[in-house]
């Protein structure tokens, strides 16, 4: 017997432009719950703009995005908030606002007049900061965070929301090397310890590949290639996809695909 499981999203003939600018074109997409899927593809491939649509912060053209198998514009916006949270790639940080002011914003979809800041709020907040090592400076201002602290801070508000679905737009932003892979390992532990659903952007592809349950390549308004790490990231994908000349092998650490890019230069003695 088939089971068939709802998709946590979905889009269904959706058609995304901006202005006059079709970015996609009747677009069917889905996504599976409980698992890590990345969104990767060229500058300009459209990643973003799938991800926001997914988070309602782009309307689509044509078609729909659906959340939970139900049409998500016919949701009440505190309903998806409860069920979804996305971090942008360059989110506003408020003025005078203390890191852990900042983070506790992920609970306001939580609270109404009934049900005031409780316990349970203020353990959510006090765990998104210590999950992404910002406990110490919680009572910062926000604004004078370097670039990595401060991406590690959006996090915590998305963490602190408490949602079944993440989505991430470039979350690795601004953060070196050794903090990528804390911020990608903690991304990873949500999805295993709570079954969250996530999908994100990364430019990096062996980060990518290393991270995901799923990736899903982009670029000239449709899908290029859509299934796990080894399946997607092979040379005639990444040519298609980023007119790149490249090698994948397997990662000496991990098994997972790591991208070598041949170099194209000739040099002469």
């Amino acid at each position: 017997m088939t089971v068939t499981t709802t998709p946590a999203l979905a889009a269904r003939g959706v058609t995304l432009a901006y202005d006059q600018a079709v970015v996609f074109r009747e677009l069917d997409l889905s996504i599976e719950p409980g698992r890590v899927t990345t969104l990767i593809g060229a500058n300009g491939s459209g990643k973003s703009t799938l991800l926001k649509a997914f988070g309602r912060l782009l309307t689509p053209s044509a078609g729909g995005i659906e959340l939970d198998g139900a049409p998500a514009r016919s949701l009440p916006t505190r309903q998806i908030a409860r069920r979804l949270a996305i971090l942008p790639q360059k989110p506003l940080t408020p003025s005078a606002t203390s890191v852990r002011d900042l983070v506790s914003r992920g609970r306001h979809p939580h609270q109404s007049l009934l049900r005031p800041w409780t316990e349970q709020d203020a353990a959510a907040v006090a765990d998104a900061l210590a999950a992404t090592g910002m406990t110490e400076l919680a009572d910062r201002d926000a604004a004078s965070l370097s670039g990595g602290q401060l991406q590690r801070a959006w996090i915590a508000l998305v963490l602190a929301q408490q949602t079944p679905i993440i989505l991430l737009d470039e979350p690795t932003t601004f953060l070196d090397l050794s903090h990528q892979l804390d911020v990608l390992h903690l991304i990873r532990s949500i999805n295993a310890e709570r079954g969250a659903t996530v999908v994100m952007v990364l430019h990096d592809l062996s980060l990518a590949g290393r991270f995901s349950d799923r990736l899903v390549a982009v670029g000239r308004g449709r899908v290029l290639a859509d299934g796990p790490p080894w399946e997607v990231l092979t040379p005639t994908v990444l040519r298609d996809a980023f007119d790149l000349d490249a090698r994948v092998i397997a990662d000496p650490c991990t098994g997972s695909p790591l991208v070598v890019p041949e170099d194209r230069l000739t040099y002469l003695s």
